[in-house]
């Protein structure tokens, strides 16, 4: 497995590459965000750490550059705290999160959980909620209508909320689970966050999206996900 890492520190580079390597990783290094492209095109790797505050280019401008053309999964590895930095770039594509300092216990841990996520998404099924459908592995969502059959466009963290009820669907799915998996234990409480996402869905899955008959809430808890079929 090929993993590119791109940041302008050369202490973490170094670290990284070790560690990794040890781990039986492939490294590819990148010191800034334009090389870190042009690493990503030339060595397709596997998966992408990434950090934000790099020269020439920012770290969100490369994972939309990225996402353009490849569904690798992209780990960013920050020094930005902030609620509203993770969130743009979740937006913008990348798969998850962790701030600087880390543990490299807690990297190996988000590597192999990605990993994880990608092989499943290969065999991922095909689902449907009314009209309708989901494809997992695709990321592709359409809408069958009168007219045919139109796209609808979801972003990332979209796809990861619908996705983590997909998994639970028919069950209660907390919110504190919702926001766990997503923003990290330290925003277990940000549910405001999560309320705008889920309105955002109903917008664009449901048939009467003041009247949600797929995306239901269970007040003071989480949602649930209904009427899924195979």
């Amino acid at each position: 497995m090929r993993i590119l890492i791109a940041d302008d520190d050369p202490q973490i580079l170094r670290a990284l590459r070790i560690t990794l390597t040890a781990k039986g990783y492939r490294i590819t290094i990148a010191v800034d965000g334009a090389e870190a492209i042009s690493a990503a095109i030339d060595h397709r790797p596997d998966l992408v750490l990434l950090d934000l505050g790099m020269p020439r280019m920012d770290g969100v401008a490369v994972i939309e550059a990225i996402r353009g053309w490849s569904q690798a999964p992209i780990l960013v590895v920050s020094g930005r705290t902030g609620a509203a930095d993770k969130v743009e770039a979740l937006d913008a594509g990348a798969d998850d999160y962790i701030t600087k300092p880390f543990a490299i216990e807690e990297l190996l841990a988000r590597i192999r959980a990605l990993t994880r996520r990608v092989q499943a998404e290969e065999s991922a099924p095909v689902v449907r909620l009314g009209e309708v459908t989901i494809d997992l592995a695709a990321h592709s969502v359409s809408r069958e209508g009168p007219d045919g059959v139109r796209r609808i466009r979801l972003t990332p963290t979209e796809w990861q909320v619908i996705e983590i009820l997909i998994r639970g669907a028919g069950k209660l799915v907390t919110r504190q689970d919702i926001l766990t998996a997503i923003w990290g234990t330290e925003h277990a409480e940000d549910t405001g966050y999560l309320r705008l996402y889920i309105s955002q869905l109903r917008r664009k899955l449901e048939e009467d999206p003041a009247h949600p008959v797929h995306l239901i809430t269970e007040p003071g808890m989480g949602y649930r996900l209904e009427g899924l079929t195979r």
